[in-house]
């Protein structure tokens, strides 16, 4: 664990940035309880309260109130093709308008019941149609995060809806793109496209380093958890092949060398080639935005936290972004997980001051959906975080 002196009497500046206790909790709803819980211990301190995401579910919500935006809902195609209504932000006026956009609200895996997933069918159509709708209202600055999607087609579908046409061998047009026509796809027309969409700027939120193609690409790492079995695994990758080389003979880039590229089934290899899109971490965009760094100074404690604190925490997720701007300022750092790896409890990980689960792991599925139910995640926070800051405190007085 990482050592920091903590001697304070009495605190006087507290920041909590937790992300999302995913199924249970917004981050608002944490940060709450966490409040409730330091105010407790310590009424007069000073707390702030900061939503902080890395780029998939909880983004729009992390950045709303920070950034004073306007909703926009707008109808979009679901992943499966079903008309869904979809939310993203505006920011700012005029020619400085920003649209902050999160893919999962229109081509999220939770928007496909669990027996209709299926990757060869799905596509990033949706997310196209948000962009699209942003920049007719004005926006030439576009912060997109790409976590939480239900594609794996290499994002043609979002290029389909922002005025990109698929031709096949033929020269026939390959229309309603989705991860099992991409194999089909031989030429790409850009001709179509605004010119002022194309020189927009577009930041992408990922937290994942997949190469757009192979063993450590979109397919082979994330297509599982979208539905795909053997056969469709090797159907998805032979159309991600063909159309990353496709995609090399229309911009001249090679996704195949591009970390992030397979981040949300391939879209941020489609918005880097074609959109010159910045691919970063999610969550170090996030807390930029958010002017995290200028609002911890002098804080004697941050809390942070997540639904599941293990070993993908520390590869740049929330908690350790959260962790790594606040050691540079010397500020010791307390994670809260509704659920806590073994292996995170005992190691020397170097990240936090101290990682507390929030209640015993549950050994049942009747157990665990209990103790995600929202009223029973937020008194054991409260308890968690009483519990601790009044047993540092004991200690600081004798």
């Amino acid at each position: 664990m990482l050592t920091f002196l903590f001697m304070i009497h009495i605190m006087r500046k507290v920041v909590i940035a937790s992300d999302s206790f995913k199924g249970s909790l917004s981050s608002s709803e944490v940060a709450e309880a966490v409040c409730d819980a330091v105010h407790d211990v310590y009424p007069s301190c000073e707390v702030i309260k900061l939503n902080v995401a890395d780029g998939g579910e909880g983004m729009l919500e992390a950045l709303k109130d920070s950034l004073n935006a306007d909703i926009i809902s707008v109808p979009v195609h679901g992943p499966s093709g079903r008309i869904t209504k979809a939310e993203y932000l505006i920011n700012g006026k005029d020619l400085e308008r920003t649209a902050v956009i999160e893919m999962a609200r229109a081509s999220g895996l939770t928007l496909i019941k669990e027996d209709e997933r299926n990757p060869l069918n799905t596509s990033s159509y949706g997310t196209g149609e948000l962009i699209i709708d942003a920049f007719r209202k004005g926006c030439r600055r576009f912060i997109i995060g790409i976590g939480g999607s239900a594609t794996n087609d290499g994002g043609a579908g979002m290029l389909e809806a922002l005025g990109f046409r698929f031709q096949d061998d033929s020269g026939a047009q390959v229309s309603d793109c989705c991860g099992g026509k991409l194999e089909r796809i031989s030429a790409i027309d850009c001709t179509g496209v605004d010119p002022e969409l194309l020189a927009s700027e577009f930041q992408v939120a990922c937290d994942v380093d997949a190469y757009f193609t192979g063993s450590k690409g979109a397919t082979y790492v994330f297509g599982p958890q979208k539905g795909a079995d053997t056969e469709m695994l090797e159907a998805l990758e032979r159309g991600m092949v063909s159309f990353e080389k496709v995609i090399a003979k229309t911009t001249g880039m090679n996704l195949s060398e591009t970390k992030g590229a397979g981040a949300a089934g391939g879209i941020g290899g489609a918005l880097s080639a074609f959109l010159r899109a910045r691919l970063q971490s999610g969550a170090g965009l996030v807390l930029d935005l958010i002017s995290f760094d200028s609002i911890i100074n002098g804080a004697d404690l941050v809390i942070t936290g997540e639904g599941k604190i293990d070993s993908q925490t520390l590869m740049g997720k929330a908690p350790a972004a959260v962790a790594a701007r606040s050691a540079a300022q010397g500020i010791p750092v307390l994670a809260i997980g509704g659920m806590v790896a073994p292996d995170i409890l005992t190691s020397d990980h170097s990240v936090f001051m101290d990682v507390l689960p929030i209640c015993e792991t549950p050994s049942s599925p009747g157990e665990m959906a209990a103790a995600m139910h929202p009223a029973t995640a937020k008194t054991n926070i409260r308890k968690t975080i009483f519990r601790y800051l009044t047993l540092k405190l004991q200690k600081t007085q004798k």
